[in-house]
């Protein structure tokens, strides 16, 4: 739920950010991989860092689904995670930091808070 407490970060205007590639922004003191999702163009942000490695490589991951989950699978050591909660499918205790984005007259913007 979007409140008034919620800042939001201008990242990118829409055509700077290719379907199914990532983009990383810093969002007041974090990295964030930002993501456009095709077929619709869905948007989803999520913590660049592995939390697997610890290092800042999520938004260089490879999108892709199974089944009706559209998930981001880490360069580093292949685990994948659930774009919408940032659940690790491989590992149910880990998990990514999730940020509400949404694009404005086309820019998108990402919210300096973390998903509730």
């Amino acid at each position: 739920m979007i409140t008034e407490l919620n800042q939001w970060i201008d990242v990118c205007a829409e055509h700077e950010l290719l379907a199914d590639r990532g983009v990383c922004a810093l969002v007041g003191s974090e990295a964030v991989a930002v993501f456009r999702v095709s077929p619709n163009g869905a948007l989803y942000a999520v913590s660049n860092t592995d939390p697997f490695t610890g290092a800042s490589v999520m938004s260089r991951g490879i999108v892709g689904s199974v089944g009706d989950t559209v998930k981001i699978t880490s360069p580093m050591l292949k685990h994948s995670f659930d774009l919408h909660t940032g659940k690790s499918l491989d590992d149910t205790s880990v998990c990514l930091h999730t940020f509400m984005v949404r694009m404005v007259g086309g820019r998108i913007e990402v919210a300096l808070a973390e998903s509730p």
